[in-house]
This record gives structure tokens, C-alpha cells and sequence, in this order.
């Protein structure tokens, strides 16, 4: 029996449920960075199992996807606050603008932060990760009994509507700033660059150069939308009464120094659209690719970092870029 595609998918979702079990007790413990990470695992998991598991017959693939699904929300509701706070930090250190009010702004987030905590904390408490553990341990094992290939047809398929998704999310968003029209860029440029991610894994070599070029894009948007979220907590604070004296028009400042960043990147962001999109059409061969019965027998070779350097510390700029991935 050909166990070599079997034990191909093995490996695969192996590796990204031993970074969720790595990552997610920090995470629990209110670790930033772990936080983070173990959203990222979640994510990955969550665009692996549907296709990976295929060929597995039960409903066992199904139940550990909601799961993974639950833990993927409860995590998110902190991250997003953790990154406003570092988008703080770097504009007080541009030392341009009133401290009083990025010190209130900062208050503001860090309330927020504290009772979005405590939702998540709630969340993960419902959800048994002993149990999504074994689940996914379970799957595993059917993995390596499966003898057929499916998992490629379905990961050529996922990768299809990935690309049709963001192509049509470009085409919506146009060349107009608009916010919410770049979220789903760039949501659609993340889940096509994880669909990439498995193809480069699993022998699609192609795939690595596409997956570096939507990291790009990815890093410009989050960007972008990291400043966007604190746009929206710089006005909410404009709207209640201050507790501390601010120079007069120092929020304001702040919403304007946003705002020209903001421009600044959309500004990039339609410069590389035209990559993006040949990005895009590249992926038709990755989708190609995944039927040819050469690429079937390669071998993988899962890129896990040295145990020296998963936690180094990092700088704030490297900080802002993890929390894109």
C-alpha cells in the first residue's frame, strides 16, 4: 500500500496543531505574543482540516473545525487591542505629539483590552482543548490509514475560490479609500496566502514565491487597518467628556497624523495591486500543479523554527509585523 501522500497529510496537520498547543497557554495566561501566535496556529488549522481531511469519511474532521472555529473568535477579541497599544507606543516615540492625549487614548484601549480579556477568557473555558487535542489526534491517525490523493483536488479547489474571492474584493475596492472595502482585501489575501501556504508544504514549490508576495501585501493592509482601528478609539475618546487637561486640538492632531498614514499606505497598496493580481493568476498553475502526479511524490519538509529562536524577543517594528501574519 502507498502510504506516502497519507503520511504527507499527517505531517501537515501535525505540525500546525503542535503550534497551537505550543502557543496556547500563553495565550490563556495573557501573553501578548501568545495571543497572537495561537490565533495564527487556529487560523491555519482552519484552512488545513477541510482539506487535508478529505479522504476521512467521518464526521470527525467536522466536529474538531468547529471547535478550532470557536477558539480562532475567543482569541481575537484581545489581539486587536494588544496591536492598537503597539501603534500607540510607536507614535509616542515619534515624540510629535501631546503625550496627555495619547496617554488618554491609551487609557481608553487599555479599559477596553481588560473586558475583551475577560470575554475571551470566558470563551476559551467553553471550549475543551483536551478534547479538540484528541479530536485532531484522531484525525491524524484516520489520515494515515486514507490511501487515496483527494486532499490535493481539494486544496486545487479551495485555492480557486480563494483567488476568484480576491479578485473580486480588488475589483469592489477600486481605487477609492475605503476602509472597510480593504478589510476584505486583505482578509482575502490572508486566507489564500494559508491555502499557499500547504501547497508550498506539500511540494508545490511555486507556491513560496506567491505566499512571500501576498506577505507584502498583507503587512501594508494590516498596517493600514491596525491605524484604522485606532482612528476609531482616537474618536470615541474625542466624544466623552475629558478626564485629564489636553492641549487644545491634540486629539485632533492625532486623528490627522492617522489619517495621512492611512493615505499613505493605500497610496501603496494600489501600487502593488498590479502584482497582486498577477499573484492571482499565478495561482491557476498552483491549482495545476497540485494534479500532476510528479509533484505528488515530494517530499515535505516542514519549516518549524529552532527551539533557540521561537521566543527571542522581538522589536516593535518586528512585533507589528507578527501581529499581520
Amino acid at each position: 500500500m502507498n502510504r506516502t501522500a497519507p503520511r504527507a497529510t499527517r505531517v501537515l496537520l501535525e505540525g500546525r496543531a503542535r503550534a497551537l498547543k505550543q502557543h496556547l497557554p500563553e495565550a490563556i495566561d495573557g501573553n501578548g505574543i501568545g495571543v497572537h501566535q495561537a490565533r495564527v496556529a487556529s487560523r491555519r488549522l482552519r484552512e488545513a482540516v477541510p482539506v487535508l481531511a478529505a479522504d476521512v469519511k467521518t464526521n470527525k474532521a467536522r466536529k474538531a473545525q468547529g471547535k478550532i472555529r470557536k477558539l480562532t473568535r475567543a482569541l481575537g477579541a484581545v489581539r486587536e487591542l494588544d496591536v492598537t497599544l503597539t501603534v500607540l507606543d510607536e507614535l509616542a516615540r515619534r515624540d510629535t505629539l501631546s503625550r496627555v492625549a495619547l496617554e488618554e487614548v491609551r487609557r481608553h484601549v487599555v479599559e477596553e483590552r481588560e473586558a475583551r480579556r475577560k470575554t475571551m477568557l470566558t470563551r476559551l473555558e467553553k471550549v475543551n482543548v483536551e478534547k479538540l487535542e484528541r479530536r485532531l489526534a484522531s484525525v491524524a491517525g484516520a489520515l494515515q490509514e486514507a490511501v487515496s490523493e483527494h486532499w490535493r483536488e481539494a486544496l486545487a479547489g479551495r485555492l480557486a475560490k480563494r483567488s476568484k474571492r480576491l479578485d473580486a474584493a480588488i475589483g469592489a475596492a477600486g481605487q477609492v479609500y475605503n476602509p472597510e472595502s480593504l478589510h476584505q482585501v486583505r482578509i482575502a489575501t490572508k486566507k489564500l496566502r494559508y491555502g499557499l501556504e500547504i501547497a508550498g508544504e506539500g511540494g508545490i514549490r511555486a507556491a513560496n514565491a506567491l505566499v512571500r508576495q501576498l506577505k507584502r501585501v498583507q503587512d501594508s493592509l494590516g498596517r493600514l487597518h491596525d491605524l484604522q482601528v485606532l482612528e476609531v478609539h482616537v474618536a470615541a475618546v474625542q466624544a466623552l467628556p475629558p478626564a485629564l487637561e489636553m492641549p487644545e486640538g491634540s486629539l485632533t492632531a492625532i486623528a490627522r497624523t492617522i489619517e495621512d498614514e492611512c493615505r499613505h499606505l493605500h497610496g501603496r497598496y494600489i501600487a502593488m495591486t498590479p502584482a497582486l493580481r498577477k499573484t492571482i493568476e499565478a495561482t491557476g498553475q498552483v491549482v495545476a500543479d497540485l494534479a500532476r502526479p510528479s509533484t505528488r511524490r515530494r517530499a515535505i519538509k516542514m519549516r518549524v523554527p529552532p527551539k533557540s529562536t521561537r521566543h527571542a524577543p522581538a522589536t516593535p517594528a518586528v512585533a507589528a509585523r507578527r501581529s499581520r501574519q
